[in-house]
């Protein structure tokens, strides 16, 4: 009767301690996932660059675009925004746009609430990745990154 027990209270200890190891991993998660929510929240509310931007020559300038943030992480560019349209009129301006400025739409896929467009030229290759995250029906983010070929 003792081993048995012994042996429910080993089999609790366990649970408890495997039980307590998800709920950290799941609040990191949500920490993350808030830094990011935060991060593409500025991207959307930003003012307009006022310095040129990192963005390769000749990319495309759609005018429904303003660019708010720009970062480097290593050999990558990354310029951030908002699109004021739908995800697919942003879609539909980035593809038509790149083609008429030298650019190969090398993949493109449009989802209801996302949108990603991968390019390359002129020595560079990327995405610019649309997604409803703004907050708003008009007003999309915009996500271009931007890298040696």
């Amino acid at each position: 009767m003792r081993k048995v027990f012994a042996c429910c209270l080993v089999l609790a200890a366990v649970v408890f301690v495997v039980a307590g190891c998800g709920s950290k991993k799941e609040s990191e998660k949500g920490d993350t996932d808030q830094a990011q929510t935060k991060a593409t929240q500025a991207a959307c509310d930003g003012s307009a660059l006022t310095a040129t931007t990192k963005l390769p020559p000749n990319f495309p300038t759609v005018a429904q675009a303003t660019y708010t943030k720009e970062s480097t992480e290593g050999p990558t560019d990354i310029t951030e925004g908002f699109f004021m349209g739908s995800v697919k009129d942003a879609h539909s301006a980035y593809t038509s746009a790149l083609g008429r400025n030298g650019y190969q739409v090398t993949h493109d896929e449009l989802d209801e609430h996302d949108s990603e467009v991968n390019w390359e030229g002129h020595g560079r290759s990327g995405q610019v990745a649309i997604r409803e995250q703004c907050g708003e029906g008009d007003k999309v983010y915009l996500h271009v990154t931007n890298r040696p070929a």
